[in-house]
């Protein structure tokens, strides 16, 4: 979940290091921290805060070299404060590492270094006293390195550098690490955007491929394989994409993004996914995994499978897949979705029905990724970097997705993509200042309320799942939604005069719904319909375009605006919700 990044060139590595910080920090925001190898010494500056406030108070800038590596740290193993920050040493203070991961077995290993001197809580410093222990040996740093490494158990991006080598270190296990190739350097990081205003160039590292990089190049060394070569190859994406351009937050630009990302979508190469819906027509037992909003995408498709394509789908959340592995077999399909495709949670899925023979099909918003490598077959997004923490555009895409597959199994994926396409305008409409507004003043009702309750049926249950975890998210009021015919059913309980209730409503659901809203505004609900027409039930009316099978995207939109605007108003930063970080690489 922690942003890693190494420089080493022929430029000065501090800016080029905290700018990279910056475009990282969507992956952790507690704490951060840089340290740069000059002519004599390790230099480092570090602490708890956002990277603004830690350069405002220690001047990162100040530090000198052409060698470097930095840290955003996103908290597992001890508090956050200044000393868990990274980057750790060793007890000389001649060794720096910067680790994203977690390691299983730190307790054990710190238990065997019994006579250093350990500073942090944290488990990542123990890598840098396995190094010295290993140089101890009279190893040179390479061989420490790699030896120190294959002691480790769990996941982890690990970079270092050591003072009088001019080099920098790295490995990868289980988290996510590219090089970026420049004129004037060599990159290491957890992601491309942290450096892609100097080169589009990336070699996408593999698990257990530990990287040598020095002013000449970089070696690839992989702990089975031995030496290895990785190709070169080339972004599409354009560092204007990684910039706010006018927008206050990456949240809103992102939001309004979405005419153009649904039509990128579905610019899908036809052959594969005509193999993917061969795949399927085979399967016997088909699973769609995800976490968080890949999950409720999950849903959503499920019930567009059902509805389409006449196909039973399973959706299972990736962190429960385990307790579904004894149906997996040799004819079992698994579609893993993941905006990063490094999700700890759905590769482990992805692992699992590996194991018992089963294919993947991955959808995905990252080349090169994890998820990309392990899957069978995959769909790109292509909704271009997201920043904020939460996923808008990308959410869309992989119900866009979702939505061509099952059109595509029914015989009809012209069809599909006709209707798909057809949405562009909605969407612009959606995302228009005017509608901007009508939200801001919804916004402006329940930003101080504690409670907010999201109903909805069928296809519609599944957007207001995706609606509250939106709200909660940015917001942090208390949001849950309900199955429209579960209120009955124990959640009428919570509702109290003025209880705000939002109500999905769809032609298909229409009459069982509104019948569902009416029972909670006998109870003194106040009701939020988000639907085609006005029905006199609601107090509130949000209006959406009657899409059928689409109405997951178009209802969503306002939704996520809602979000934005609470947290807005309430002085939010919506781009970095407390306690989250983007990519969920540990488990």
């Amino acid at each position: 979940m922690c942003g890693i990044i190494g420089y080493i060139g022929s430029e000065k590595a501090s800016p080029i290091l905290l700018k990279g910080l910056i475009n990282l920090e969507y992956r952790g925001y507690d704490s951060a921290g840089m340290a740069v190898l000059n002519s004599k010494s390790i230099e480092c500056k570090k602490g708890a805060g956002k990277i603004e406030e830690i350069n405002k108070r220690l001047n990162f800038l100040e530090l000198d070299g052409n060698i470097g590596i930095a840290h955003n740290r996103w908290a597992t193993h001890g508090e956050v404060n200044d000393i868990n920050a990274h980057p750790h040493f060793d007890c000389t203070k001649t060794i720096a590492i910067v680790h994203n991961g977690i390691i299983e077995n730190y307790k054990e290993l710190k238990e065997r270094l019994e006579n250093h001197k350990f500073e942090s809580e944290t488990d990542s410093e123990v890598i840098a006293h396995l190094i010295e222990e290993e140089l101890k040996r009279g190893l040179p740093f390479e061989e420490a390195f790699i030896n120190a490494i294959s002691q480790l158990e769990g996941s982890y991006a690990i970079l270092a550098i050591k003072a009088g080598e001019e080099k920098i270190l790295a490995a990868r296990k289980g988290s996510p690490l590219v090089v970026g190739i420049a004129d004037h350097g060599i990159f290491l990081s957890s992601d491309i955007p942290s450096f892609l205003e100097w080169t589009k160039k990336v070699i996408y590292l593999h698990d257990y491929d530990v990287v040598i990089a020095d002013k000449s190049g970089i070696r690839v060394y992989n702990l089975i394989e031995g030496e290895v070569s990785r190709p070169i190859d080339t972004v599409e994406w354009d560092a204007e994409q990684i910039k706010k351009g006018g927008f206050e937050h990456y949240m809103l630009k992102e939001i309004l993004e979405q005419s153009e990302t649904i039509q990128r979508a579905i610019q899908q190469d036809e052959s594969v996914v005509n193999r993917i819906v061969d795949e399927i027509k085979k399967a016997y037992g088909i699973f769609f995994v995800g976490c968080g909003s890949s999950y409720h995408a999950c849903l959503a498709g499920s019930y567009l499978f059902s509805k389409i394509a006449k196909t039973h789908v399973n959706v299972v959340l990736a962190s429960e897949f385990e307790n579904y592995e004894h149906f997996l077999t040799d004819r079992t399909l698994v579609f893993a979705v993941s905006q990063s495709g490094e999700t700890a949670d759905v590769l482990e899925a992805v692992r699992a029905a590996k194991r018992h023979g089963s294919k993947v099909i991955g959808i995905v918003n990252r080349m090169g990724s994890s998820l990309t490598r392990e899957s069978d077959e995959f769909l790109l997004m292509n909704a271009g970097p997201e920043i904020c923490v939460l996923s808008t555009k990308t959410y869309t895409s992989q119900v866009a997705l979702m939505t061509m597959l099952a059109y595509a199994l029914a015989g009809k994926y012209e069809d599909g993509v006709k209707k798909l396409k057809g949405l562009y305008m909605d969407i612009y409409n959606l995302t228009s200042r005017s509608m901007r507004e009508h939200l801001k003043k919804l916004a402006e009702m329940l930003v101080d309320k504690e409670h907010i309750y999201l109903i909805g049926r069928g296809l519609q249950y599944a957007t207001a799942l995706e609606a509250a975890l939106k709200i909660k998210e940015v917001s942090y009021i208390h949001a849950e939604a309900f199955a429209g015919g579960e209120l009955k059913h124990g959640p009428l309980a919570l509702i109290e005069d003025g209880t705000p209730v939002i109500v999905f409503v769809a032609k298909d659901n229409e009459k069982k719904i509104l019948s569902n809203a009416n029972e909670v505004k006998a109870r003194g609900g106040f009701v939020i319909g988000v639907s085609a027409e006005r029905h006199e039930i609601f107090d509130y009316w949000i209006k959406v375009p009657e899409c059928g099978d689409l109405n997951p995207i178009v209802q969503i939109i306002p939704m996520q605006i809602l979000a934005y605007k609470l947290a807005v108003l309430k002085g939010l930063d919506p781009d970095k919700p407390r306690n989250l970080a983007k990519s969920v690489t540990v488990i």
